[in-house]
């Protein structure tokens, strides 16, 4: 496989391009008090005494919506304790915003919502309704708790990074979704997202992101801008289910991946968890200085993406100084 004819499929993917929607978000909200954290997170951190509240919200295509409308409701609960996981925290309760074409079409995005908050053990605690829309829509938000913060500002230079996965599953019928959660038992996927605010609280990592539609290379570059950080990534070292192709995988929203950048002393351990518990996971490269995230595959290497030439969500380009990669790798 060329690996630079992969690298430009990859860019000019829909899930992966749209990621620039949230540039002129990012410019209209530069300056405002944002919580603890700069914009652009998995999720806003409000300081509560020794804890922080975490708030975020997800909001789907009405394609998706109309072609999988119990999916689509699962998905809304799913993805949002997975943006909380990602920060460090557990979940606390979920609200919905549902519009439809009359009572029946909502009836299926209803019942997803119920099936995943039953799985997640997460209550859904209320939201908005209206019933005389021209198309069924949906957004979900979402309250939790962290007692230390993953965040994607602290990778440094000389961090390992970390992927892992839930390859236990199988695309959907529709779009580039792996679904490794439907069909799985809601104790499983609650110890699985339980990993995250551990290694938070023990102090093992403290950067990372949920992979999100933009795949695991986008979401690696997401990580790395807001970090100041570049990288050296190896497409081979992807965990990823034997049957799917790369091209599609790297395109692919995964219903439980992670982004972490660890210390190398940290890297045994962080990786033991996730086996512990049947997740793959696989050091698929390295936290360098610098604004240029470089892809290999095989014996081809490339660079990718320069983030201080082309910012990738907006933000701008500013490189952790030497004195920020001093010290311990501690949340």
């Amino acid at each position: 496989m060329d690996l630079e004819t992969l690298l430009t499929t990859l860019r000019a993917a829909p899930a992966f391009a749209h990621k620039a929607d949230i540039r002129p978000v990012m410019a209209g909200l530069a300056g405002l008090d944002s919580g603890h954290l700069p914009l652009g997170d998995d999720a806003a951190a409000l300081a509560d005494g020794d804890d922080f509240l975490l708030m975020a919200m997800e909001g789907f295509v009405n394609e998706f919506v109309a072609a999988e409308p119990f999916f689509a409701g699962y998905c809304g609960v799913m993805v949002n304790v997975s943006d909380i996981a990602a920060m460090g925290g557990r979940a606390l309760a979920v609200t919905d915003a549902l519009w439809s074409q009359g009572d029946d079409q909502s009836a299926a995005i209803l019942a997803g919502l119920r099936e995943a908050a039953g799985k997640y053990g997460v209550p859904l605690v209320g939201g908005h309704s209206n019933a005389h829309c021209d198309r069924p829509q949906l957004s979900v938000a979402i309250l939790g708790r962290a007692r230390a913060l993953l965040t994607s500002f602290d990778a440094r230079p000389g961090d390992t990074l970390l992927v892992a996965c839930d390859l236990r599953g199988r695309y959907r019928a529709v779009g580039d979704n792996w679904d490794a959660s439907s069909d799985a038992p809601g104790a499983r996927l609650r110890g699985d997202l339980a990993i995250l605010p551990g290694l938070a609280e023990d102090g093992l990592c403290r950067a990372g992101k949920d992979i999100s539609m933009a795949g695991p290379v986008g979401t690696a570059l997401m990580l790395l801008e807001a970090s100041g950080v570049g990288a050296e990534l190896s497409l081979d070292a992807l965990p990823r289910p034997p049957h799917a192709p790369l091209e599609r995988w790297l395109r692919t929203f995964p219903s439980y991946g992670f982004v972490l950048a660890v210390a190398p002393d940290r890297v045994a351990e962080v990786s033991r968890r996730f086996q512990a518990r049947d997740l793959a996971v696989a050091e698929v490269g390295r936290v360098t200085d610098g604004d240029q995230l470089t892809l290999s595959l095989g014996n081809q290497r490339h660079p990718f993406w320069n983030h201080q030439q082309t910012p990738y969500l907006g933000r701008p380009f500013a490189p952790r100084s030497p004195l920020s990669r001093q010290g311990g790798h501690h949340a």
